[in-house]
């Protein structure tokens, strides 16, 4: 037996519980894994709210991402073995794989042996917003050297490893961020600049920033945010939408959509993790930047197991700087 968290039905942090349930062995191509530390995610958050892409049945488990021990390996798996340090890759179905429990069986091709100097707590906290950051910006986008990118949210975990990579390929990232109690930290995180969209002029600091424009933008926010987002876009540009964490409609920006011939975009993570090309050259890509220094996950706060309530519940406050980590 084995605990693991699941929810009996939609609601807020309280839905969590902790039960007690038999984890079968591994079956063909599947790994079990001994979880050490899990990272979380707003989409878990929208999973348990029932506001998520994937609607599962009731009760279900959650999680997209963990970090542990190899336990057992199953028929047809090469190159992982019992004992090794292993961390997840997020699973385009999270009730078909949940990663929230203490042992968990894995599709081999999700599991990534991960460098030996990169902790549990930080391992769990790597591919999500890695993978995410680097198909928008990356893969996606073509972000180049010298190039301003403006992304919104950038407090977040995406958002910080969004800088870094802009950082990493000698980019220039613009982070926004609501207000200004965070701008010295984002500075200190890497941005070249921090803009305060509830306290500034934001499409008269981007042109500020850069005079021919933003040709990429990387938002999770929506709502209004993007008519001054797009105004301040240069000619050809491109805005990779990837959240909707504003509450309020999400305008469309016609006449500076027609008249930059903009790009704006929907991205999922899957679309890197659902090709195994491009998945494998975002794998050497983040590997080569964690084991040069250059990406390195920011921890907002651990938790252990037992508090994962406690965890959902800064995870929606909006409050962290970085990834929200539990401990098992």
């Amino acid at each position: 037996m084995a605990r693991v968290v699941r929810f009996h039905r939609h609601g807020g942090p309280d839905v969590l519980r902790i039960e007690d349930v038999e984890v079968p062995p591994p079956g063909p191509g599947e790994l079990r894994i001994r979880i050490k530390a899990l990272g979380l995610n707003r989409a878990e958050a929208l999973m348990r709210k029932g506001a998520y892409i994937e609607a599962p049945a009731l009760p279900s488990g959650l999680g997209l991402e963990a970090a542990g021990l190899v336990e057992a390996i199953g028929d047809g798996v090469d190159g992982l073995a019992p004992g090794d340090a292993v961390s997840i890759i997020p699973p385009r179905s999270m009730a078909r794989w949940p990663a929230y429990g203490e042992l968990v069986a894995f599709p081999a091709e999700l599991v990534v042996k991960h460098p030996p100097s990169l902790g549990f707590e930080a391992a769990a906290a790597t591919w999500m917003q890695y993978l995410t950051a680097y198909g928008a910006l990356v893969d996606i986008a073509r972000l180049g050297r010298g190039e301003p990118v403006a992304i919104t949210a950038a407090s977040s975990s995406v958002g910080l490893a969004a800088i870094q990579i802009a950082k990493m390929i000698g980019a220039v990232p613009i982070a926004v961020t609501r207000t200004s109690v965070k701008k010295s930290a984002l500075l200190d995180a890497g941005a070249a600049h921090a803009v305060a969209s509830q306290e500034e002029d934001l499409e008269a600091r981007l042109k500020e920033i850069a005079r021919e424009g933003v040709r990429v933008v990387l938002d999770a926010v929506g709502g209004p945010i993007f008519t001054p987002l797009t105004a301040a876009m240069s000619r050809g540009g491109m805005l990779i939408e990837y959240g909707g964490l504003s509450p309020d409609p999400t305008p469309f920006p016609l006449f500076d959509v027609l008249a930059k011939t903009l790009t704006l975009r929907g991205y999922l993570v899957h679309e890197i993790t659902g090709d195994p090309a491009r998945l494998e050259a975002a794998k050497r890509f983040i590997l080569d930047g964690l084991a040069a220094g250059a990406l390195k996950p920011v921890i907002a706060r651990t938790f252990p197991f037992d508090k994962i309530v406690e965890a959902h519940r800064f995870l929606e406050s909006g409050e962290q700087f970085g990834k929200v980590v539990v401990t098992v």
